[in-house]
């Protein structure tokens, strides 16, 4: 089943890196591939694979918004799948967004009140340079707010 009700006990509590992001989110994209924009988004994260897994989804713009004339360099409509590696006590995390063919593959894990995210791109490049996007989240139905800063290879998310 993929659907999970909450994580798994093999996960320990203070390696939970993702759960707080379970539900639903509003995205407002301010920078993306290296230039200011303005581009209203969603993202839906749940615990999946007997809650060895958390699964989202990423979606800018916004559903409400989409057009099939949109801008493809500024489009995205993928998942990511983060499943729990008791071996090296991480995450293995896997983008993909078929909307523009980007994939990345990642290790995320906690380091001090950061999550950082570190990987390779399909071209060999390590994911670490120049900033990606920068957007913010509000979690629907909550006052919560996050900042999200980062780039398609590190992204950082504080406690």
């Amino acid at each position: 089943m993929l659907r999970a009700p909450g994580p798994s006990p093999e996960i320990p509590e203070a390696a939970d890196a993702y759960g707080w992001l379970v539900g639903s989110w509003e995205l407002d994209c301010h920078r993306y591939a290296g230039e200011p924009v303005s581009i209203p988004g969603e993202a839906h994260f749940g615990w999946a694979l007997e809650g060895r897994a958390i699964q989202d989804i990423w979606i800018m713009p916004s559903r409400s918004g989409r057009s099939p004339v949109a801008d493809r360099t500024k489009n995205m409509f993928g998942t990511t799948l983060r499943v729990w590696d008791s071996s090296i006590q991480a995450w293995r995390i896997n983008w993909r967004n078929p909307v523009h063919n980007h994939w990345e593959d990642q290790v995320g894990r906690w380091s001090g009140k950061d999550v950082v995210q570190i990987g390779v791109r399909p071209n060999g490049t390590p994911t670490t340079g120049s900033e990606k996007y920068l957007m913010s989240m509000a979690k629907r139905g909550n006052s919560k707010v996050n900042s999200l800063r980062g780039d398609s290879m590190v992204r950082r998310f504080s406690k």
